[in-house]
């Protein structure tokens, strides 16, 4: 049993407030004040922070200056994160009074667990930023949909620590009720479960909605008793309707993917994962090298494949029994299409799918802007370049090598000759150098990733199946982009 259910929301969003405020010096909000000063002389002893000889107070060193808010404001100016992610927090700046204003909870959600981190990394002392970057892990942590319990009982050590470390740091008039309140959320995560299901984010949204329904303010309740009837109903009334009308009940979710694909009888797995696509198509010509590239790819990830594959490998390793795993890679990239097309032909395969995929795609292809699948929305980079939304960003686990992030360049529709009709999307990406501690550097203790936007993948491996991929967002470090555009 807990004593009290603590709404993470609203903690979440003060413990947030007040270190973005401090550390902006925002005047009236900031708990970095001339009382403050006075207390940190009595409680603290740091004279370093005490009044000068001007009398005026020394900048401390969990505050940044003028400059450094520059550099902060213009970097949130040009976010981008992937759609329906996050509200568009360019329009929240207030650079006349140097703050953030008008943000909702969810953005201070995601200002807190995804964004402290890479916003202050540069532009606070290490000492302070590493522990800023613990606090955003302890609620990122905390809010996880799945949650073990040594995970909450780390965490109940860990935020003591983190605490302690912030009174060291911050001056006392920091700390509230609400900074001592996250001490309590571990224990009750680990006795109710995951957050999800206990704070406030439903109600609120359901609250909104209600004010939405407000059409005579001098009737309130009755508006939304009305609205509601009138909700109500339509809804009961949808349940008649033919499946294929879209009503409330039958409403597809915002990044649909189209349901389940047609099935015939021997069809591949790979022909059969369902995507959407959408936005501005038009035909080109594959070459040569996108043809053979994208063949041995296919090739390489159809399940119906994988009993060929291991056949050749085997034949190769009983007539070249010193090859290592790299040269056997290296040979199935290169020759094991044309094998495989000539198996298919000699042994007259009767499965009419694996014999269209044996021949591969057809030269001709379509290529679209957009792309529905796993419940992303994928674009193209230039398709996102004029947009405040990015969904180019794109990422692959290898279990040998680790993880492949690039940003998709093309979403391209091929097809296979033979009826019935069948047809595959591949994203054409360009992929950063995976190589570790040179195009990738991981951060295991903040859970970051360092990517050398520089370096590229030097072997020409383009495609990837849509089916493969997780979205992911890129962001520059804020002194990192004022440079490039300086």
């Amino acid at each position: 049993m807990i004593r009290h259910n603590l709404d993470v929301m609203h903690i979440e969003k003060n413990v947030f407030d007040n270190v973005f405020n401090t550390v902006l010096n925002v005047k009236d909000k900031t708990k970095d004040n001339p009382k403050a000063r006075l207390d940190m002389l009595t409680y603290c002893d740091r004279p370093q922070l005490a009044k000068d000889a001007s009398g005026k107070y020394p900048k401390a060193a969990y505050t940044i200056d003028n400059e450094a808010k520059d550099i902060l404001f213009n970097w949130v100016k040009g976010l981008k994160f992937p759609d329906g992610y996050v509200s568009n927090l360019g329009r929240c700046l207030e650079t006349n009074k140097s703050r953030l204003f008008g943000m909702k909870n969810h953005d201070c959600h995601v200002f807190m667990q995804r964004l402290m981190p890479i916003a202050f990394r540069e532009l606070l002392p290490s000492n302070v930023w590493q522990t800023l970057t613990k606090l955003s892990l302890f609620f990122k942590d905390l809010t996880s949909t799945t949650l073990r319990v040594v995970d909450m009982e780390r965490l109940a050590i860990d935020i003591p620590q983190i605490l302690c470390k912030l009174e060291r740091i911050f001056p006392p008039g920091f700390f509230n009720s609400m900074e001592h309140l996250p001490v309590h959320l571990p224990y009750e995560a680990r006795i109710d479960g995951p957050v999800q299901y206990r704070w406030m984010y439903p109600f609120e949204r359901y609250l909104g909605s209600l004010k939405k329904m407000i059409g005579n303010k001098a009737s309130v309740e009755g508006s939304i008793c009305e609205a509601y009837l009138m909700t109500e109903s339509t809804q009961l009334f949808s349940h008649y309707f033919e499946p294929h009308v879209i009503t409330r009940n039958h409403n597809v979710d915002r990044n649909d993917d189209g349901g389940v694909v047609e099935d015939h009888k021997g069809n591949l797995s790979i022909f059969t994962h369902p995507g959407r696509l959408s936005g501005e198509t038009k035909k080109r010509s594959l070459s040569l090298e996108e043809i053979k590239a994208a063949q041995t790819y296919i090739l390489l990830n159809c399940k119906e494949v994988e009993p060929f594959v291991s056949m050749y490998v085997e034949r190769l390793q009983e007539e070249y029994p010193n090859l290592s795993q790299d040269q056997i890679d290296e040979n199935l990239e290169t020759y094991f299409s044309i094998w495989f097309k000539k198996y298919v032909r000699s042994n007259h395969i009767e499965n009419a799918f694996l014999r269209s995929l044996a021949h591969g795609p057809l030269i001709s292809a379509i290529c679209h802007s957009m792309y529905f699948v796993n419940g992303y929305k994928f674009h193209i980079e230039s398709h996102c370049s004029a947009r405040s939304t990015m969904n180019s960003g794109v990422c692959i686990s290898d279990p040998n090598v680790g993880d492949y992030y690039g940003r998709i360049q093309e979403i391209i529709q091929v097809e296979y000759r033979e009826e019935p009709l069948k047809n595959i999307v591949l994203f054409k990406c360009e992929w950063f150098d995976p190589t570790m501690n040179v195009g990738v550097k991981k951060h295991n203790q903040y859970k970051l990733v360092d990517i050398n936007h520089r370096r590229r993948y030097k072997k020409y491996e383009p495609f990837i199946l849509a089916m493969q991929l997780k979205c992911v967002m890129f962001l520059i470090l804020a002194r990192e982009r004022t440079r490039r555009i300086g």
